[in-house]
């Protein structure tokens, strides 16, 4: 099992270079970037969220197109090459790319462009919204879908399988924003009650509150963006328990619990509950990482909830090119090491599967 660690701990490094490179590729052919947006602002073209890009210079977190071709007219040639030398794309791409993973490996991801802050500082500042979001929805949604499942498996064909599937398909094919916005007008003073807040995840004053009141400030805050995000989650995760279960069911050793007169209840938790969960408690950190990094940003938007989906939009939108990269080498990175910890997560829930004598 050691060297089998081991051996994903390092296919994690060219897996990660190799993602890099082909997203460094595809932004140097791009159109636009730091110094266009900069050029857009001097002449008064710039449009939306390129308003907020300033001169915040420091190290270079990615690579554009350097040159400056468009929008261009009516500078002095100097400013324009003072803009280029001031983000760094005076240099040529391999020896910006080079820079950028020298930096990255002892995780120094330079100053944003649009903040001018070190982005480890926003990263860090908006991750306690996004956890917080990611966190929730994948407890509520296997809190909700592993009964259920298993109720629907065991009363497979009933009315209430019927029911509760079409319930569930219509939860899934409405996005998680929709049931955001019909939940602002319900119960966040759109257009009937006044129940929840509308914006942030607590109160202005709640440093103020005591422990008590401050739990259940955040719980408050956080109902409708939580409640909106698992309603479209557990759809999946529902039909997994119910298909595990249904296959685990028809197995000869079910027949032969079920021969020895063991109780239904103790056939389906004692025997058949182990073997149907393990492809969906394994399943638990990939989840958490696809709620965390891409269900939650229309819904945190809508919540005004400042976490890093919304950092990464305005990033985007902004061509802020530290921000843009670092959230990619980091979640990336996330999502490789979470990959080999749903594999270790198999061996927990069945310690007859060792990986140890499997290939990478």
């Amino acid at each position: 099992m050691l060297a089998y660690i081991v051996r994903r701990l390092l296919f994690v490094i060219p897996t990660l270079f190799a993602i890099m490179v082909i997203n460094f590729a595809v932004i140097q052919a791009t159109p636009g970037g730091p110094v266009e947006q900069i050029i857009a602002e001097l002449r008064g073209t710039a449009v939306g969220a390129t308003a907020k890009i300033g001169g915040g210079g420091g190290d270079v977190g990615g690579g554009a197109r350097g040159d400056a071709s468009r929008g261009t007219r009516g500078l002095e040639p100097r400013i324009i090459e003072q803009i280029r030398i001031q983000f760094g794309f005076d240099k040529p791409p391999l020896e910006r790319f080079e820079r950028m993973m020298r930096q990255y490996l002892t995780f120094d991801f330079g100053r944003s462009y649009t903040h001018d802050r070190p982005v480890v500082e926003l990263i860090e500042e908006k991750l306690p919204v996004s956890i917080s979001l990611g966190l929730w929805t994948t407890f509520l949604s296997y809190l909700i879908s592993i009964p259920l499942g298993i109720r629907k498996a065991v009363k497979d064909g009933s009315r209430f399988d019927v029911a509760t599937s079409a319930a569930i398909i219509v939860g899934y094919s409405i996005p998680s924003f929709l049931f955001a916005i019909l939940l602002v007008v319900l119960f966040a003073g759109g257009s009937y009650w006044s129940l929840f807040p509308l914006r942030g995840l607590v109160s202005e004053d709640w440093a103020k509150l005591d422990l008590l009141h401050r739990v259940l400030d955040y719980l408050w805050h956080i109902t409708l963006p939580i409640t909106a995000l698992t309603i479209g989650s557990f759809a999946t995760l529902t039909i997994l328990t119910k298909n595990s279960f249904l296959e685990e069911i028809g197995k000869h050793y079910v027949v032969t619990a079920r021969a020895k007169g063991l109780s239904e209840r103790r056939v389906l938790y004692g025997h058949v509950f182990r073997n149907a969960m393990l492809l969906v408690i394994a399943g638990f950190p990939a989840a958490f990482v696809s709620i965390l990094f891409t269900g939650a940003l229309l819904v945190e938007v809508i919540f005004s909830l400042d976490g890093l989906g919304l950092l990464g939009y305005e990033a985007a939108i902004n061509r802020d090119y530290p921000i843009m990269f670092s959230t990619l080498y980091v979640f990336t990175l996330v999502g490789l090491l979470l990959k080999l910890l749903s594999d270790l997560t198999y061996t927990l829930v069945d310690p007859r599967i060792d990986f140890g004598t499997r290939g990478t």
